[in-house]
């Protein structure tokens, strides 16, 4: 009997109802399609990037080795009138690490590389110590020494170029011209005043680095520098010489303890000298003091004593109070207004009012200001720019000490008359006398030299009153007057003495300035000239004694290199020397 068997029933593995595929047709086709336009998105935009707009990723492949560096320009050469050099740009080295880098170097190569800056190992190892990326180890290095630097190829040391300020005329003109920092900034005088001007604008190139930062390859520029303006001065070197050194003569020979000294062209207000002493090198600034750093021509400030009283007798003839020989009586050479007293150093009994000028009287003075209404007087030393900054755009600057007019009492307005109680700074007090220097016009200074075109002052007084004055202040040098020593051989010259005593403490002390101003040639007026002594201990301390010689030895050389033909005949005043001056 067969015996017939009944098959069993299996399953198959892609019959568990688990594992059948249960993703429907159209949705297989369109997750296909979502992959395929994914694909083709990826391409799309690897070809745009690396084909078409390749900038992100080369700008990124750039950044590893590609720098731009800064490329310095030169600051802006200062002349004087001529085109004389008065600073001038040099090209030196800074020295920069990476200190990272740089504390790889062996003993040896730390010795060689302090030697060689004039710095000890230990030294150097501070600078290296940093947690910086980036430190100066020094800078305005000669370049020379930089190269030696670079060929001994240390690790992390590397030198940019930049550049150090070098003052050919040294501490003739270092208050005028100022000086730079390490960083190539101006820190005073002219360097400071025109410091956008002379700086420039640094420019840029592209190198390539290695991985330690040294470059090895120059791949080229970016952006040229832009050097600085050039700014040529009105400053003459040969005048500024001569101020100088007969200013600092001046206050050697008086044992004074300091001076200052100025020379203005009355045709435009250039200022053709400035100078002061005690001075300094602006080439070695390693032991400085602020006593040689001070401009004090133009910062200080103090009581002009006579030199004023010129001011007070231009007003009355302006106004029609008096004459050139109305009579003051000035017996018994003093003068009390209320509890105080004035008196002249010398007694005079009537003068005109021109000798009241010459012989410098107090009294005299006195008289003819009272004869004015405050208010009067305060308009007239405002015109003439006293308490007002003289605008030459010079670091330190002052106004100088006008009180308002409401405040004064009579005795006050009495001693202003003959310079107490107003406080000027020698600028201003040379600028007031171009007045009579140029017909009664107050002339506006400039530091910078001006073009041919006429410069046009201010109106104060008529073109006769400033005739008078002018002749006034050419007796103040005549043997009868106040300063025989300011007298200049050749030519015919003017001024006024100044002698007052210092305020210290709010109290006058007993010491002295001394000054003296005036203008040469009288017939034409070419030049103002002022000179201020402080603190003369030699002997003597009236301006005319002090001040008078500085003048006529700067003058007399100053007309002479000008070229001004002498307009009177020359004369030996070596009779008149010992006259007593005030």
């Amino acid at each position: 009997m067969v015996v017939r068997r009944r098959p069993q029933r299996g399953h198959r593995f892609t019959e568990s109802p688990v594992l059948q595929l249960a993703l429907q047709g159209w949705r297989s086709r369109t997750v296909g399609l979502l992959l395929m336009v994914a694909f083709l998105a990826l391409v799309a935009r690897g070809f745009y990037l690396q084909v078409i707009n390749n900038d992100f990723l080369q700008e990124k492949g750039d950044s590893r080795y590609r720098r731009d560096i800064e490329v310095s320009a030169s600051r802006g050469k200062i002349t004087d009138r001529n085109g004389d050099m008065l600073a001038v740009s040099t090209p030196m080295k800074s020295i920069w690490a990476i200190p990272g880098d740089a504390r790889t170097m062996d003993a040896p190569q730390k010795r060689q590389l302090a030697a060689l800056l004039e710095m000890s190992v230990r030294e150097l190892d501070g600078k290296i110590a940093s947690d910086k990326t980036f430190v100066f180890v020094k800078r305005q290095v000669p370049p020379e020494t930089a190269d030696r630097i670079a060929a001994l190829k240390l690790p992390g040391v590397h030198n940019e170029k930049e550049y150090r300020r070098y003052y050919p005329t040294g501490d003739m003109t270092a208050h005028i011209v100022g000086f730079t920092g390490v960083d190539d900034k101006g820190l005073e005088g002219v360097e400071l005043a025109f410091q956008q001007s002379l700086l420039g604008r640094p420019g840029a190139r592209t190198v390539i680095r290695d991985r330690r930062g040294n470059i090895v390859e120059d791949v080229g520029a970016l952006k040229p520098p832009q050097d600085g303006k050039e700014i040529r001065l009105a400053l003459d070197s040969k005048i500024q010489y001569l101020a100088y050194s007969h200013l600092k003569a001046a206050v050697e020979s008086n044992k004074a303890k300091a001076g200052g000294a100025i020379v203005i062209d009355t045709r435009n207000g250039e200022i053709l000298a400035l100078a002061n002493w005690p001075t300094y090198n602006p080439n070695n600034r390693q032991h400085l003091s602020g006593a040689q750093l001070r401009n004090r021509a133009i910062t200080d400030t103090f009581e002009p004593g006579s030199v004023m009283k010129p001011f007070t007798a231009a007003l009355a003839l302006e106004r029609g109070k008096v004459r050139f020989d109305t009579i003051i009586n000035c017996a018994p050479g003093r003068l009390t207004i209320g509890s105080a007293t004035i008196s002249d150093a010398h007694p005079h009994g009537a003068l005109t009012v021109a000798q009241v000028i010459q012989k410098s009287s107090n009294v005299g003075t006195a008289k003819i200001a009272l004869g004015f209404p405050p208010q009067e007087m305060w308009e007239m030393f405002d015109s003439v720019g006293f308490g007002q900054m003289p605008n030459l755009g010079f670091p330190g600057e002052v106004n100088g000490r006008l009180r308002p007019w409401k405040n004064w009492r009579p005795i006050e307005q009495a001693t202003m008359s003959y310079g107490h109680g107003i406080a000027v700074s020698l600028v201003q007090l040379a600028r007031a006398y171009t007045v009579f220097a140029h017909d009664g016009e107050l002339m506006p200074l400039s530091l910078i030299r001006l073009e041919d075109a006429p410069v046009r002052g201010v109106r104060v007084f008529s073109p006769q009153t400033s005739r008078e004055v002018r002749a006034m202040l050419e007796m103040a040098v005549q043997p009868e007057g106040t300063a025989p020593k300011a007298r200049v051989p050749g030519y015919r010259v003017g001024g006024k003495t100044g002698t007052a005593y210092k305020i210290e403490g709010g109290v006058y002390a007993r010491k002295y300035i001394a000054s003296f101003v005036g203008i040469a040639p009288i017939s034409d007026p070419r030049l103002v000239v002022a000179v201020m002594i402080d603190e003369p201990t030699g002997g003597a301390h009236y301006g005319g004694d002090v001040a008078g010689p500085a003048f006529s030895q700067i003058t007399g050389g100053a007309l002479r290199t000008l070229g001004i033909v002498p307009d009177a005949p020359i004369q030996v005043a070596e009779a008149a020397l010992g006259k007593g001056s005030l």
